[in-house]
């Protein structure tokens, strides 16, 4: 018998310079197949980042042998939306190798701002949900928790924004043009998912739980997977991304040898438009229904690989929920309930009771909000024929769930119909919120006013059935992504007041800066931080709009996506007051600001559309006007992203977070800009409350309702009547319904002239008076440049609470109970 040879060592990489520029030179040789004399920009870009990877590849390798050896608990985080920003500047720091940029640029002959050009966003997400699910991801690696995030791969993203004549135009995101060096394909390891067909009661099983399942079509989802690396430590986690893709028989070659073509790729482009957008439009059934089938396509592929890695070193079901925790970010990915239910009872065979035992104890959800429209519902039908399976899981999940609840309520017919997970009607629907609930361990919001409201309000039936389940984990958001990347000269600065870079992992250490409030040369110094971080956005501006900003205004900043909670028509109001009041009074004394907005409105929400074209209006008639325009700029920048936020947080002086009080779960925009030092204007809403409470109430504009003053006021209100009372207000909707701002057209805007004076839902108008009165308070103290500075640096200081690194260790302390796996150094 012959010995088995020793299985050969992977070469590790080199730590220096000359061994970073030595594989750079083989990895465009060999990888890229060209020369330093040929090379292209992608060439030299595509080097440079499968160079860098390398350093995450030799570290993933270790972090994958240290949890099969431990064999620990891992978190699986399922999320429709991944916003993980721009990668090279990232992984660079997180190698080490950030230093090495600029000669490594030279090396390859190409301008470092040429080579950061093609690295582009991976088009994963929208807006805050994606967002925070990258920060988790990212914390959980630096604190060496095993994870795994799940995803979808979508070919375009949501959509790039353009304008046209001041009108929002959707253009393709094709991020994968020149292919994304940071991405591995795993074609090998497709899953098959089925939709439609008929279900059958297994034959061998007396109670009918168990049926079979023949799905009339099928879809692959083809994985592929992107490296998530810790900040000081050596663990690299992933996130899993799944493509739809055809079935191998779905091209029909008989129809295209006749001409078909068309016809011949019917079912392709139909597989695979599963994948093709994030979040289609679902203005009409066509549009639902591939949006459904989104939402189950991710977690079909996702559960049989997570059930993969776990048999990888466990047998039999009942340890399943000591190994596997996996958290549902928001409803989207809900229906997981079901299919792992499905899995259980009719693939691997388990009794009903114990798979329900099973999945109940396995999974937990997070709710992203309040409001009625964005708790998913999906109509009884859709379901019945698009999973039949599935719903009839959901049938028998609802039915044990409320004799459960009949037993503990007896006689409380209106109990049941509030908490069943179909909700009756003249059309059946799911309620996928419910669902969540019924087949979670914990379910937590995500800042303490909104906790509350949740389980006051939103769930206050299940808060009142399980009390135990409810938690509250406030948001956060990295501080290496949204000061160290986004703001070095502040990351600097910093680190020169700490002594070192340890705030990064210890966010709570900023707290010392307090001490420095009292020290003039460094309150300089912050101060010239902030202008020279404006300069930059100034230049920014002006390349992609053509508009130029003062470096020394007040920047008032609104970057979130449109909303009608959110407000941005208050804030616009707010500006066409400002507008009105320089013209008639040109020697005014108003301090120069300039409003910019950022973020998109999705393609099918029309009146915010209308209202982005509002915002444009009105800036070309503020620019264009040689009298305001001196002391007043507003600019909307196209197609907001991770990459813009990191421009533009670091130079805002205001932070625009004013929503209706109880309308906003929790925002990470607030805080992001918090700790880059902007001083907030807000209402009582989301963590707007725990950031005043931490900055101190004399660091925060405080102004509007709070949430019972609005809940009240909702009751008998009147917009028309805040309208009439308030004459800077009726001048300023005034000023839009008589066309003012589109160059006489009456009609244009009349919808948003009718939306605010008619039902107002979200009481801009009611908030106004506030509203404007506090922005006179912000002019005020920005007048006092020491005074707005020592705000500004205690905004920072006393921000730390608000890093996702917190977050992730709540979640592992009250949900998760899950703990770190340490990897040891090469």
């Amino acid at each position: 018998m012959t010995e088995a040879r020793p299985r050969p060592k992977m070469r590790t990489v080199g730590g220096t310079l000359e061994d970073f520029e030595r594989d750079l030179i083989s990895n465009l040789y060999y990888q890229r197949g060209t020369t330093l004399e040929s090379a292209s920009g992608p060439d030299a870009y595509h080097t440079l980042a499968v160079t860098v990877r390398d350093r995450l590849v030799d570290r993933y390798a270790r972090t994958a042998a240290a949890h099969y050896a431990a064999n620990p608990r891992f978190v699986y985080y399922l999320s429709a939306e991944y916003l993980l920003g721009r990668q090279l500047r990232q992984n660079l720091l997180y190698t080490g190798a950030e230093q090495w940029l600029r000669p490594v640029a030279e090396d390859l002959g190409a301008p470092l701002e040429e080579l950061e050009a093609y690295d582009v966003e991976p088009g994963l997400g929208n807006g805050g949900l994606g967002r925070l699910a990258a920060c988790l991801l990212d914390s959980m690696a630096t604190l060496d928790i095993p994870a795994v995030g799940y995803g979808i791969r979508y070919e375009f993203g949501i959509f790039k924004q353009a304008f046209r004549d001041g009108a929002q135009v959707e253009r393709p995101d094709d991020w994968t043009f020149y292919g994304n060096p940071w991405e591995f394909p795993a074609p090998d390891d497709r899953q098959v998912v089925g939709f439609y067909g008929t279900t059958a009661r297994a034959l061998d099983d007396p109670t009918g739980l168990r049926r079979q399942w023949t799905p009339g079509e099928t879809v692959r989802g083809e994985p592929s997977h992107m490296l998530v690396p810790g900040f000081g430590t050596q663990t690299v986690n992933m996130i899993r991304l799944w493509r739809a893709r055809a079935s191998r028989e779905s091209f029909d070659l008989s129809r295209f040898s006749a001409g078909q073509y068309k016809e011949a790729v019917e079912d392709i482009v139909r597989a695979e438009n599963i994948s093709k957008v994030l979040y289609p439009d679902d203005s009409t059934e066509q549009g639902r229904e591939l949006r459904l089938k989104q939402q189950y396509f991710l977690v079909a592929c996702s559960l049989r690989d997570i059930i993969r890695r776990y048999r990888l070193r466990n047998t039999g079901w009942d340890g399943f929920p000591a190994k596997v925790v996996i958290q549902l970010n928001d409803t989207h990915p809900v229906m997981a309930i079901t299919e792992l239910m499905r899995l259980l009872v009719d693939v691997y065979r388990v009794d009903w009771d114990l798979a329900w035992s099973i999945t109940r104890r396995t999974f937990n959800y997070t709710c992203h909000t309040l409001l009625p429209e964005a708790l998913e519902t999906w109509p009884v039908a859709l379901l019945e024929r698009l999973l039949p399976r599935h719903m009839e899981i959901i049938y028998s999940i609802n039915h044990f769930f409320l004799q459960e609840v009949a037993a503990t309520y007896p006689g409380d017919v209106d109990k049941l119909r509030r908490l069943s997970i179909i909700e009756e009607g003249s059309e059946r629907r799911v309620r996928m919120a419910h669902l969540a609930v019924v087949g979670s361990t914990a379910v937590n919001g995500v800042a303490e006013l909104h906790t509350r409201l949740l389980t006051a309000t939103t769930l206050r039936d299940f808060a009142e059935l399980w009390p135990y389940k409810f938690h509250n984990v406030t948001n956060g958001v990295t501080p290496r992504r949204f000061i160290r990347l986004a703001n070095p000269r502040l990351s600097a600065l910093i680190t020169d007041r700490l002594g070192d870079e340890g705030w990064l992992t210890d966010l709570e250490r900023l707290e010392r800066l307090g001490d420095a409030v009292d020290d003039p040369e460094f309150l300089t110094r912050w101060r010239e931080v902030k202008r020279q971080n404006k300069v930059d956005l100034a230049r920014h501006v002006e390349r992609s709009t053509g508009v130029v900003i003062d470096p020394e205004a007040l920047c008032d900043v609104m970057i979130k996506r449109f909303h009608e909670y959110k407000r941005q028509h208050l804030k616009l109001l707010h500006v066409i007051t400002l507008f009105n009041r320089i013209r008639e009074n040109p020697d005014l004394d108003v301090v120069p600001r300039t409003v910019l907005f950022g973020g998109k409105a999705a393609p099918g929400y029309h009146a915010m559309k209308l209202l982005i074209h509002l915002v444009n209006a009105v800036a070309e008639a503020v620019d264009t006007d040689p009298v305001v325009s001196r002391r007043l700029k507003v600019v909307l920048l196209p197609d907001y992203n991770v990459t813009k936020a990191q421009f533009i947080i670091p130079a805002a002086d205001l932070s625009e977070q004013i929503s209706l009080a109880g309308k906003e779960a929790s925002g990470t925009g607030n805080m992001k800009l918090a700790l880059n030092g902007a001083v907030t204007i807000g209402t009582l809403d989301g963590a707007n409350i725990e950031i005043r409470d931490r900055v101190g109430a004399e660091n925060f504009f405080l102004f509007g309702l709070n949430t019972a003053d609005a809940a009240d006021l909702r009751r008998h209100y009147r917009p028309r009547a805040f309208y009439e009372q308030d004459p800077e207000l009726r001048a300023a909707v005034d000023a839009i319904a008589s066309g003012v701002f589109a160059k006489g057209d009456r009609a244009l805007f009349a919808p948003v002239v009718d939306a605010m004076l008619g039902r107002d839902e979200y009481l801009a108008l009611a908030d106004y008076r506030s509203y404007v009165d506090c922005q006179e308070a912000v002019a005020e103290a920005w007048r006092d440049q020491e005074r707005w500075t020592r705000m500004s640096v205690l905004n920072s200081a006393r921000s730390g609470f608000f890093s996702s690194d917190r977050t992730v260790r709540d979640y592992c302390d009250l949900i998760w109970r899950v703990e770190p796996v340490r990897v040891s150094p090469a």
